[in-house]
């Protein structure tokens, strides 16, 4: 059974902002509108939007892309998850927006790189979902830096005020880097792992929007 839609009144959106995320009626949609949006490179300093300010501001970045999706997921009567994607050092984290159709999962996802996008409902759970991440995931120098997975993060038991809050959301992504999470190696699999080819280091390089 499916969780209750989300309700204008209950999203606190205006009647034209949650009709703008109402009309992404299924996961292609809302990916498709997130690839409009530029990506926030946070020139002012680091953001963490709400899905009101970040659609004001006409850019976002993965946290941001993350919860506009969760949203426009919740109004269909979906349970609006996200999931955390955690790596060593210096990389950085990405998070995604959880989806699933015929039993099967797939994510959405905001990201400025040919990598780490969207991924078809095909994977039969979370974990081989997240490893499909995993060789795409490494820094300039080839090393892959993949390590470990939120469980799903259920953005309705917060409550709403992530949707429309005036202020930095960097307490709900505190919470969500201290929720409960999964490691995908070993100490062991992680000195063997073989560094990312030239070849793909350089596609990797290329980017959807400019600084």
């Amino acid at each position: 059974m499916r969780p209750q839609s989300l309700s204008i009144h209950s999203s606190g959106l205006t009647k034209q902002e949650w009709q703008k995320l109402k009309n992404l009626y299924n996961p292609k949609k809302i990916q498709n509108f997130l690839n409009t949006i530029p990506f926030n490179f946070e020139e002012g300093g680091e953001t963490h939007h709400s899905v009101r300010y970040a659609l004001k501001s006409g850019k976002a970045h993965c946290f941001e892309g993350a919860l506009i999706a969760a949203v426009a997921l919740w109004i269909q009567g979906r349970k609006p998850l996200i999931l955390d994607l955690v790596t060593a050092r210096p990389d950085l984290d990405h998070v995604v927006t959880l989806f699933q159709e015929d039993g099967r999962w797939g994510a959405i996802s905001k990201t400025n790189h040919p990598v780490l996008r969207y991924r078809d409902p095909v994977y039969r759970s979370v974990r081989e979902l997240v490893m499909s991440y995993f060789h795409e995931y490494f820094l300039e120098n080839g090393q892959k830096t993949l390590r470990s997975f939120s469980k799903p993060f259920d953005l309705s038991r917060i409550g709403t005020t992530w949707i429309t809050s005036r202020e930095n959301l960097a307490d709900l992504a505190h919470t969500l880097d201290q929720s409960p999470h999964v490691r995908i190696l070993s100490a062991k699999q992680v000195r063997n792992l073989r560094k990312a080819e030239e070849i793909e280091i350089k596609a990797g390089d290329r980017v959807e929007y400019k600084r």
